[in-house]
C-alpha cells in the first residue's frame, strides 16, 4: 500500500519501549510500531522515560538534546532530553528524582513520576523543534498529557493544532487516585466534577484521556466493543458510550522480522512452513533442557503473567484433568503467589508432565513458542493479546476464549473445510476450556498430516504491524484534518 501522509508526523508517548524498557505489550507496541510507520513515509518519533536501568550499551548511543524545566503544583522540575537513534528517533526524558530508581512501577509517587512524564512530553517538543501533527499517548501513565495539551497548551500557536490520540491497553489499570493529588500534578480542584476526572470519589487519570482525547483508540476491534458493556467496562462503560464515534479498534502487531522461527538465533534449530519437521527438534532439544521425558506426546506452552484474568482460575480448576492426560505442560511466567505454587506443586508432583519456570525468560520464551505442539490462553478478557500471535508465527497451535483480540485473530478449526488457526472456546468455565484442549488433543493424534495443515494455517497467519501500521495512519490523518 502505498499512503500519501503529506509529510504526517506523529509523536508516540509511553512508558515502555521495546527493547530499552519493557514490562508487558505496550512496550512492544511502541518499539515495533513507529519504525512501521516510518516505512510508510510519517515521520514517527517515541518519547519515554531515562530509566536507570535501561542497558547502557543502548544509552552511548544517545546524544544530549537540551534541558528545561517542567512546572508540577508549587514546583519547578528538571528535564533533560537524550535523542536515540534506530529504526524511529526516540527521545529519553531524564530526571533522577523520579526515574532513577528500580523498576517502572509500584511507588506511591507514581502519579507525580508520570504526569511529570507527561507534561514534560509535551513541552519538550518545543525545545527540540518538532511539531507533530497528533501525539499518541498510550495507558493511564499518559493520559493527563491529554489535558495538559488541551487545557494548558492549545493556547500557543506552536500546539494549536496538535491533536491527541488516547490508546487504551488493558482498561483494568486506570490511575485511580485520591482527589488531594490534583494540586500536586499542576491541575486545580475544578477538574473534580463527573464530567472532567473525578471517578467514584477519587481521580482517574484514564477518565482524563477518555475524556479530553481527540480520538480514543483500543487495541481490537472485539474489544472497543466490549469495553463498552459492563462486563468489560471497569466503571467506564458509560464515557466509552458517549464516545462511542471517536473510539476505535485496531489490532497489535508483532514485528515479523525480529519474531521469524526461520532465522531466529535463539531456536535450537530453525524452520518454516515448507520445512516444519525441523520444528520438532526443538521439542526434543527443550525436553532434554528442561528434564521432561523424550516423547512424542502434544507439549501445551503457557507464557504469561499469572492472574486471573489470564484465566488461570479455569487452569486450576482443570489441572487434575490436565495431567491424566499423555501430555507435556511447559509453564513460564510470573505473577500471584497461589497460581505459582500451584505449578511449583504440579512440577513436583508430576514431574514427567509439568515444567515450571516461574521467572521470564525472552530466550526460553522463544524456545518454548518454537517448540510446543499447542498454546494455552484461556483469558477471561485480553484487549489483543501478543502472545497467541507469537505462537502462531512459530507454529504453536493456540487453545483462545472468544474475547477482545483473541476473537480477532484466531478462528476454530473445521476439519469440513480445512480452515481456522486454533481452537477457541465461548462460555468462561472451566469444562469451556476442557472441551478446546480435547478438541486439540484429538487433532493431533489424527496424524502429522492432519496436524500439520493446522500448523500451516497458524504460521502462515498474517500479523506483521503492515495493516495495523497503515489504520493508524488513517487514523492520524482523520484527526490531522479535523
Amino acid at each position: 500500500m502505498s499512503v500519501n501522509t503529506n509529510k504526517l508526523k506523529v509523536l508516540i508517548v509511553a512508558t515502555e519501549v521495546n527493547p530499552y524498557a519493557k514490562s508487558g505489550g505496550l512496550g512492544d507496541v511502541a518499539g515495533s510500531l513507529p519504525g512501521s510507520l516510518r516505512r510508510l513515509g510519517v515521520d514517527a518519533r517515541v518519547v519515554m522515560p531515562k530509566y536507570k536501568f535501561i542497558n547502557q550499551e543502548y544509552l552511548r548511543r544517545c546524544s544530549y538534546a537540551g534541558s528545561f524545566f517542567t512546572k508540577l503544583g508549587w514546583r519547578s522540575q528538571s528535564a533533560s532530553i537524550y535523542r536515540m537513534d534506530g529504526d524511529a528517533p526516540i527521545y529519553l526524558i531524564e530526571n533522577d528524582y523520579y526515574f532513577g530508581r528500580d523498576g517502572f512501577y509500584g511507588y506511591g509517587d507514581d502519579f507525580e513520576r508520570f504526569a511529570f512524564f507527561s507534561k514534560a512530553a509535551v513541552e519538550f517538543l518545543n525545545e527540540v523543534e518538532f511539531q507533530p501533527d497528533v501525539i499518541h499517548f498510550n495507558d493511564w501513565q499518559t493520559a493527563l498529557g491529554t489535558v495538559y495539551l488541551k487545557d494548558q497548551y492549545s493556547r500557543y500557536l506552536f500546539y494549536s493544532k496538535i491533536k491527541s490520540l488516547y490508546s487504551v491497553h488493558n482498561l483494568q489499570y486506570q490511575g485511580v487516585f485520591g482527589r488531594d493529588i490534583l494540586n500536586t500534578v499542576d491541575l486545580n480542584d475544578g477538574y473534580y466534577n463527573s464530567s472532567q476526572l473525578e471517578f467514584y470519589g477519587n481521580i482517574s487519570f484514564m477518565k482524563a484521556g477518555l475524556v479530553y482525547a481527540d480520538a480514543v483508540g483500543t487495541v481490537s476491534e472485539t474489544y472497543s466493543k466490549e469495553i463498552q458493556t459492563p462486563n468489560y467496562g471497569f466503571g467506564m462503560d458509560g464515557i466509552l458510550r458517549s464516545r462511542a464515534g471517536d473510539l476505535y479498534g485496531i489490532l497489535n502487531g508483532i514485528d515479523n522480522d525480529k519474531y521469524n522461527p526461520a532465522a531466529d538465533p535463539r531456536l535450537y534449530a530453525c524452520y518454516d512452513t515448507k520445512r516444519i519437521g525441523a520444528k520438532y527438534a526443538n521439542k526434543r532439544a527443550l525436553q532434554k533442557h528442561l528434564g521432561l521425558p523424550d516423547r512424542d506426546v502434544p507439549m501445551i506452552g503457557i507464557i504469561s503473567r499469572l492472574a486471573n484474568q489470564k484465566g488461570f482460575d479455569l487452569i486450576s480448576v482443570a489441572m487434575e484433568e490436565l495431567i491424566s492426560k499423555d501430555i507435556q505442560i511447559v509453564v513460564l511466567g510470573t505473577g500471584e503467589g497461589r497460581y505459582e505454587e500451584l505449578f511449583r506443586h504440579m512440577s513436583w508432583r508430576a514431574k514427567d508432565k509439568v515444567s515450571a519456570n516461574i521467572f521470564f525468560d525472552d530466550d526460553l520464551a522463544r524456545k518454548i513458542y518454537a517448540s510446543s505442539d499447542i498454546f494455552l490462553m484461556p483469558s477471561l478478557f485480553e484487549p489483543c493479546g501478543l502472545g497467541q500471535l507469537f505462537a502462531m508465527r512459530y507454529g504453536s497451535v493456540p487453545i483462545v476464549r472468544k474475547t477482545g483480540g483473541l476473537a480477532d485473530t484466531v478462528s476454530h478449526y473445521n476439519p469440513n473445510t480445512g480452515q481456522g488457526t486454533g481452537f477457541v472456546f465461548e462460555d468462561y468455565n472451566a469444562s469451556g476450556m476442557m472441551w478446546a484442549v480435547n478438541e486439540a488433543l484429538r487433532a493431533y493424534r489424527m496424524g502429522p498430516d492432519y496436524w500439520g495443515r493446522i500448523v500451516y494455517n497458524a504460521m502462515s497467519a498474517d500479523f506483521s504491524w503492515n495493516k495495523s501500521a497503515e489504520k493508524y495512519v488513517e487514523l492520524y490523518e482523520k484527526l490531522k484534518e479535523s
